[in-house]
């Protein structure tokens, strides 16, 4: 029977990243600084699966506290964690993980006071912010702009998942989601729609009257959370050691487990695009004709 020593040792720890990182890529991985907005649904999945890949600096961030209805998807929820911050539970996962892992810590969430020590530092912003926090989301992207910072997001939709990449040069959040002069809840469905284009999803709702944007209520799958995760990461890593193309806005993809369909998507000015108008439009219509 083997021993198995109790020392942490970075190295050996990670070891099994090797072949599809270099030794160089994974120290790089070490040394990288991610910031992730959220630790419910994507988030939790997000942070995990990049402390995995030996990433070893984050700054997190969360004001929630767990509770039973998170139990179908977040990756702290479980019934020892009921009740507790999301915060406090994930840096201890974390902490499992990478005992050595670098922690910045915003339990009050993110917000215009704190927004610059949350970015300070980050190679990368993974958004994982709730679908309904806008006004925050839009103040995070444009800050990173300004900063130089690559942002992305992958959204569960359904049992698929959508991502869609900013990065310095490209084309801004604000461009592409247009949400000047919408009200809220068209707001958040802009953002559906923007974030997953084809919308697969659609196809297989048994019901629209799950979805309530008024009430902010929309149904999950963990099997969405964990297929972004792994998409946003793959992504991130890319990011972080420069190598690998990354599909950015305008650009997008999106993978539907359930349909066995994969689709890059490009919608040229975003969310004034013919075809995304027109999404827009009919997402709107089966939603009133749900609540009526």
């Amino acid at each position: 029977m083997a021993v198995i020593s109790d020392t942490f040792d970075y190295r050996e720890a990670f070891s099994r990243n090797l072949g599809w990182f270099s030794e160089a890529e994974q120290q790089r991985l070490r040394s990288c600084r991610v910031a992730v907005g959220g630790l419910g649904g994507v988030g939790g999945s997000h942070a995990i699966t990049l402390a995995r890949l030996g990433v070893g600096q984050f700054t997190l961030s969360d004001l929630d506290v767990f509770d039973w209805p998170n139990m179908n998807r977040q990756a702290g929820a479980f019934a020892s964690t009921i009740g507790q911050p999301k915060l406090d539970a994930m840096a201890r996962t974390l902490q499992d993980i990478n005992p050595e892992v670098q922690l910045r810590q915003l339990p009050g969430g993110i917000n215009e006071g704190n927004l610059e020590e949350f970015l300070a530092g980050a190679d990368l912003y993974v958004d994982s912010l709730d679908i309904f926090a806008l006004p925050l989301r839009r103040q995070v992207f444009a800050r990173c702009r300004a900063l130089g910072i690559p942002a992305i997001t992958a959204a569960p939709m359904g049992m698929g998942t959508a991502f869609l990449a900013f990065l310095p040069g490209g084309m801004s959040f604000e461009d592409y989601f247009c949400l000047d002069g919408h009200s809220f809840e068209d707001q958040v469905l802009k953002f559906i729609v923007g974030v997953s284009p084809s919308m697969q999803q659609r196809h297989y709702l048994l019901t629209a009257r799950t979805v309530d944007l008024f009430e902010k209520k929309v149904p999950s799958t963990a099997i969405g959370i964990e297929l972004a995760a792994g998409v946003a990461c793959a992504n991130a890593v890319k990011l972080l050691l420069g190598r690998g193309d990354v599909l950015s806005a305008p650009r997008g993809l999106h993978f539907d487990a359930y349909r066995n369909n994969f689709t890059s998507t490009w919608r040229p000015f975003g969310n004034r695009h013919p075809l995304q108008r027109l999404m827009f439009w009919a997402m709107q219509r089966r939603l009133r004709q749900a609540r009526a």
